[in-house]
């Protein structure tokens, strides 16, 4: 599933927040100074639910001029934009800068909302609208759906929420294979769970347990807990608004426009290159050595403007810049940040940036700019790439693409290590890599043989992971194959339910009557404990009409982990299960082997169940016989 943000922007007044809660139902101003004030100071957010279980995220950003910085820390995570307008009021001076921001910060798609419009009469609102077309000329939005709303009424809400149905399905899909990053935008403490942050995940995928880094200060934590929407997660995607609960760290350790990361994987530096616009309506010339404040996600910085080929940018010009700051800053290659003059505050321009850590470059010289043309274009890895490619899913390590290239190993491994902050690679193993194309192809192999296999068994969780390696990965090692299904995992392709895999949006789908069926087998072996009933007696408790549907929802359920299958004839609720084995990691805390009888004891069950439950642990792996005794392989989580 794709996960997209939905931003507001527009003027101050001019209904944002009214217009979310009508389309949600969130009320998105927290704090008391916004509700005393009728403005959004703070950012705030909802989430947006569609019937077919499509979701998105909704940021609503300050509209007012002081509040602009807030408004650019929200903006950074939003993939599709609603320009808010009010019918009473029109364009404003607000309005024009978010839209400029927007633009800057590469959005795409979006829509124009004209908020009110139960307070004017129908000529008003027509003449109100071919304004604003008109004022979107030249714009991302110029062409894009006008939709009149009224938050009070709700005429045209509906038709506004089935549009954005729309884009979110169309919004550009996320790649998941960049390391995670997470600018800070709120820093809180609960009692006790300690230091919980928000932002929204602008790459990779985060995950409960990771090892993550404080940045720029380079602090070292521990993501301990994961939620997005209030709900807890194990794994939390690029797209997504997500609270992180980290480890090890006090709130006074960590600011606005910090960043969480995958440690290692961003750099900070006093001195970015860069491709720098002046906005096309921008009234001022950015002169070689201006100050200016430098806004990027959600940090804010004072730099210096460097231009590299000539003395002076013309509004609606752009060229080649170096930034020099006043403190570190931490970005990435590709990072989109906005500038504003230094005072008074206004916004003047933006860009991208070409090089997170360049050296300290020289005016006018040809070389520099030749690199700077390199990076912008993203070939500066393309010999390395079509190498990795041709490698396919052999994983080469750094020293095997040297030796293919004929070149230095630092200069390949720093190539790699760039390609993979891009996400044009990625390292399924530890020191070792594939190119996204190839990542492509495993996973347009995965999807076509899962797919059939869902279409054929409808009622299964999933495909058996040895199955799957066989299947998919037929001349792989287990270790290579397991750490490519990984990564898919982990860009939220697939799911592994059970030891079993499944594409990531499956889902079982039962009939009314498999849905009874299935509570009442639930129930009977949850009741059952460990003296569960025979497989048999169990489906003699159907009637003769259910027995086909009965003998399917045990399968699925088998399949699903909610019930564990020993033998053919036993079967133990989920629970259960897990009761048991916590009972055998408890014992060889400090035993190095177990006996029937030992386990019997420890369960108080009989020598049946206990016999069937450690044939299993012999089958899957989990314990080795050696005569009466057994010895812990391990447990799989």
């Amino acid at each position: 599933m794709n996960h997209v943000i939905i931003g507001t922007a527009g003027h101050v007044d001019h209904g944002k927040t009214l217009l979310i809660k009508a389309l949600t139902g969130i009320e998105t101003d927290r704090l008391q100074e916004e509700k005393k004030r009728g403005i959004t100071i703070e950012l705030g957010f909802a989430h947006l639910d569609w019937p077919d279980g499509t979701q998105a995220g909704i940021v609503d950003v300050p509209g007012h001029e002081k509040f602009i910085k807030n408004m650019l820390a929200g903006a950074g995570g939003i993939d599709l934009a609603m320009l808010i307008v009010a019918a009473d009021d029109g364009f404003m001076p607000q309005t024009l800068e978010h839209l400029d921001i927007l633009t800057l910060l590469g959005i795409k798609d979006g829509c124009l909302v004209i908020t009110k419009s139960d307070v004017v009469d129908p000529e008003w609102l027509e003449m109100m609208q071919e304004e604003i077309v008109e004022r979107l000329e030249g714009t991302f939005l110029e062409g894009k759906p006008v939709y009149a709303v009224s938050a009070y009424t709700g005429q045209g809400i509906p038709e506004l929420k089935e549009a954005l149905h729309g884009m979110v399905q169309r919004a550009a899909i996320k790649n998941m294979r960049v390391p995670f990053r997470l600018p800070v935008d709120r820093v809180f403490s609960v009692d006790g769970f300690g230091t919980v942050v928000t932002g929204t995940l602008i790459e990779g995928s985060m995950h409960e347990g990771d090892l993550a880094e404080l940045i720029p200060g380079g602090a070292e934590t521990r993501i301990r807990n994961l939620q997005v929407h209030g709900k807890d997660v194990d794994t939390a995607y690029a797209g997504q608004r997500v609270a992180v609960n980290l480890a090890g760290l006090k709130k006074t350790d960590i600011k606005r426009g910090d960043a969480v990361a995958k440690p290692g994987s961003v750099r900070t530096s006093r001195m970015l290159d860069v491709r720098l616009q002046n906005l096309r309506g921008s009234k001022r010339i950015i002169q070689n050595d201006s100050q200016v404040h430098l806004y990027h996600t959600s940090q804010v910085q004072l730099a210096k403007v460097v231009l590299l080929d000539r003395d002076a940018l013309n509004p609606g010009e752009s060229c080649y810049a170096q930034l020099r700051l006043a403190e570190p800053i931490s970005t990435k290659a590709g990072d989109r940040f906005v500038i504003r003059f230094y005072s008074p505050l206004e916004t003047i321009g933006g860009g991208v940036i070409l090089d997170d850590s360049p050296a300290r470059h020289k005016r006018f010289q040809e070389p520099v700019l030749e690199a700077l043309k390199i990076k912008e274009s993203g070939s500066g890895g393309d010999r390395v790439i079509q190498v990795l490619t041709e490698f396919g899913t052999e994983l080469p390590d750094v020293a095997k693409l040297a030796a293919k290239l004929r070149l230095d190993e630092e200069d390949v491994a720093k190539a790699v290590q760039e390609l993979c902050a891009r996400g044009r690679a990625v390292e399924p193993l530890e020191g070792r890599y594939a190119s996204a194309a190839v990542m492509d192809r495993t996973w347009d192999a995965c999807r076509e043989i899962l797919a059939g296999y869902h279409k054929v068994n409808p009622l299964h969780a999933g495909m058996k992971e040895a199955e799957v390696r066989q299947k998919c990965f037929k001349n792989l090692d287990q270790t290579t194959a397991d750490a490519l299904l990984r990564a898919l995992r982990q860009e939220g392709k697939l799911r592994r339910v059970s030891e079993r895999y499944a594409l990531a949006d499956f889902e079982i789908k039962f009939t009314k009557r498999q849905n009874n069926i299935k509570q009442k087998l639930l129930q009977t072996y949850k009741n059952a404990g460990l003296e569960s009933p025979a497989t048999d007696d169990v489906m003699a408790q159907f009637p003769q009409n259910e027995k086909t549907d009965a003998k399917q929802v045990l399968e699925s359920l088998v399949t699903g982990g909610d019930l564990v299958m020993l033998t053919p004839q036993i079967c133990w609720y989920k629970d259960v299960y897990a009761g048991v084995c916590d009972v055998v990691k408890k014992h060889f805390e400090d035993h190095e082997t177990i006996t029937l009888a030992e386990l019997r004891d420890l369960t108080n069950s009989s020598r049946k169940y206990t016999l069937a439950v450690l044939e299993y642990y012999d089958k899957n792996r989990i314990t080795k016989k050696d005569g009466d005794f057994r010895y812990l392989v391990g447990f799989r989580e």
